[in-house]
């Protein structure tokens, strides 16, 4: 089996089997696009063990907002925004990689969701998980995005993955995915956790309880 049905398969097949948590319905819905590439070009891997083949081929598409924006500036982010009347959140995550990054991509390359996750700054966000097959070129919409990256999923893989902070008082840490020397902050990181534990593993693990940075409650 090629590398990119290998990929698009193993990603339905866990998705399929994990029931997805809804939050309460509220009126600031948003939705991200998890958009996973094949950074194998079609290779044919079928030699190699599957966790290698995950490392040699599988990516997410982050971006880093803009610092002209007035909420958050610089961090990263998957491409999402808020759910526009009469949309649903697979609609919104479609339309917003094609502003955010340039990537047009049909209904038919939706995979499936992950949970709902409540921000701290009351924001409903539904993760929808997206296939966009081969690389493709990219370009970044200047107004909401600085940069775009192919983070190879490897790095949600490493051994000090997740970092997890304690905060005052008990309750659940804040949680954080590294990346390269730098890290990326809950919800976004919450998000991307939940994405390797499903969705590479096949585990049914939950993330609403997790803590967010300081920063994410405004």
């Amino acid at each position: 089996m090629h590398c990119d049905d290998l990929l698009r398969d193993t990603l339905a097949r866990h998705l399929a089997a994990f029931d997805v948590q809804a939050a309460a319905p509220g009126a600031r819905a948003a939705a991200v696009a998890v958009t996973v590439t094949d950074e194998g070009h079609g290779a044919d891997l079928s030699g190699m063990p599957h966790h290698a083949q995950w490392q040699a081929s599988a990516a997410l598409i982050l971006t880093r907002r803009s610092m002209r924006l007035r909420n958050h500036p610089g961090q990263w982010a998957l491409p999402g925004g808020r759910i526009d009347p009469g949309e649903t959140p697979e609609q919104t995550a479609l339309r917003e990689l094609r502003e955010e990054v340039g990537l047009s991509l049909a209904p038919a390359d939706v995979i499936g969701r992950l949970d709902d996750f409540v921000t701290r700054s009351g924001f409903v966000m539904t993760p929808v998980v997206i296939w966009a097959g081969s690389r493709r070129d990219l370009l970044p919409n200047p107004a909401e995005v600085d940069s775009i990256h192919r983070i190879p999923v490897t790095e949600f893989l490493r051994e000090d993955a997740p970092m997890l902070e304690p905060v005052a008082g008990g309750g659940a840490p804040v949680l954080r995915m590294p990346v390269g020397d730098n890290w990326i902050a809950a919800p976004t990181a919450a998000i991307l956790y939940q994405f390797r534990e499903v969705c590479l593993r096949g585990q049914a693990t939950r993330v609403a309880h997790f803590e967010q940075p300081d920063f994410a409650w405004r």
